[in-house]
């Protein structure tokens, strides 16, 4: 039965490219900001460590870019091979998002070639500056595009349905979904604050390794600032989105919650085990708080999940990955709190290796959270692919081959994986900063 299941290997492949791709697509839209900030500090201050920080983080990011091209092309072609009946029924109306997310590709490709080839060709390095913006607009404006999608599947509009057939289709309307808001300021704003993370996380391992140049230590500072600010954004658009999900998806945020019963006064459920007749054991209860997410209010009624029929339930396991998303949202903007607090109070050290320890710790948790929200997304919206009108099984293909699919691009995704990790490490590992800002001084400096 497993062998024979193409929609079951159509979901695994798909998640598998949506896994890996989603690490590439969260720094392709973080970091273009990011470089930006450095280089605007750096012009502002007259500064040549912002300078440099901003070349060295472009050229990373351009390795990283060229992974994000293949594997955002393999969606787009498991889009049609893997769900050909799901692009027959909707393809017309998510057709004009995903042109324009090409297009918006294509924006930010330009300039960031233009933006790597003029670093030392303008008389001032602010006219060389203002070529980055397009690629944060670029980059954003991408994520934008793509997540519309992702949100017309969960809240599908826009469109009038005959004899399985999408007719009268307004694409703006699709687009501009209930779902678009929060999903989208999510979306960017978890971006910029996971790539935040992992720039700062590079920063401090190297201050741990004790590279105690200013160099490192003026990145973590402004990585950090950075980091704090999405954190915290991060959490309140959060609170959005349970808001939404609960008059919305009330579904996903019931069996994100293990409750199961429409009551009020409704308490957060943390960890815990679920036995077989859904009681739950070892957890912890937050009184009121699950009212208080849903709807603002203590003494508001959440629906539970009993009041949905059995096949139309998300699978219960999304508890975890709710609850390991919100957790590491809360360390992170707890460190990232810490290091504020520190770097304020001059007479502290913002750089204990304690702390530098759980920054290095915070790259990796916040690409973990970023993939715990994507799958609690795409597993929570299930058995739907369209909600409430197509379900996956209905959507994927028939094709006995889906399997040998699934071996290639994982040996492809393999491939991919080692080599950016080899050539990012040769690429830094071979030309430290130290060396480079030597050579920079040598050469009158970074500053023009």
């Amino acid at each position: 039965m497993f062998a024979n299941d193409p929609a079951l290997y159509s979901r695994i492949l798909t998640a598998l490219t949506l896994g890996f791709h989603i690490i590439f697509a969260t720094v392709g839209v973080g970091v273009p900001l990011m470089i930006a900030l450095a280089e605007w500090t750096g012009i502002r201050r007259k500064d040549p460590h912002y300078i440099l920080l901003a070349r060295r983080w472009a050229r990373g990011f351009v390795i990283t870019v060229a992974i994000g091209v293949v594997t955002g092309t393999a969606i787009g072609l498991q889009l049609s091979l893997l769900w050909p009946s799901f692009m027959q029924v909707a393809g017309q109306v998510i057709s004009l998002p995903l042109f324009m997310e090409t297009f918006a590709f294509f924006f930010e490709a330009i300039f960031l070639g233009i933006y790597l080839y003029t670093w030392d060709r303008f008389k001032s390095r602010f006219t060389h500056f203002l070529l980055v913006i397009p690629v944060v607009i670029g980059s954003s404006a991408s994520a934008f595009f793509i997540t519309t999608v992702n949100s017309f599947m969960n809240t599908p509009q826009g469109f009038t349905l005959q004899d399985n057939k999408l007719v009268d289709i307004q694409p703006l309307a699709a687009m501009f979904n209930p779902a678009t808001p929060t999903k989208v300021s999510h979306v960017l704003s978890s971006a910029y604050m996971t790539s935040a993370f992992i720039l700062a996380a590079i920063a401090a391992f190297s201050l741990l390794k004790k590279r105690d140049h200013v160099y490192y230590k003026k990145a973590l500072n402004l990585t950090m600032t950075a980091a704090f600010i999405f954190s915290i954004s991060t959490a309140v658009i959060g609170d959005f989105s349970g808001k939404f999900l609960a008059k919305y998806q009330p579904e996903k945020l019931a069996a994100a919650e293990w409750h199961f019963e429409t009551i009020e006064k409704a308490p957060l459920i943390l960890g815990g085990i679920l036995t077989e007749d859904n009681q739950v054991k070892y957890a912890i209860e937050i009184p009121y708080a699950l009212s208080i997410l849903a709807h603002g209010m203590p003494n508001t009624e959440v629906i539970g999940l009993n009041d949905f029929p059995e096949d139309e339930r998300p699978p219960l396991y999304i508890h975890y990955l709710f609850d390991g998303m919100v957790m590491i949202g809360v360390f992170l903007a707890l460190i990232s709190c810490v290091y504020m607090v520190l770097q304020y109070k001059k007479s502290w050290n913002p750089h204990r290796r304690t702390l530098l320890r759980l920054i290095v710790a915070s790259g990796p948790l916040a690409i973990l959270a970023i993939e715990f929200g994507w799958i609690f997304a795409e597993v929570g919206r299930q058995p739907w692919i369209l909600r409430g009108y197509m379900k996956t099984v209905e959507g994927a293909t028939t094709s006995e081959h889906v399997g040998t699919m699934l071996i290639l691009f994982s040996l492809l995704y393999l491939v991919l994986a080692i080599t950016c990790i080899k050539v990012l490490r040769k690429l830094f590992r071979n030309h430290p900063a130290e060396k480079e800002l030597e050579e920079g001084a040598a050469e009158g400096g970074y500053l023009q």
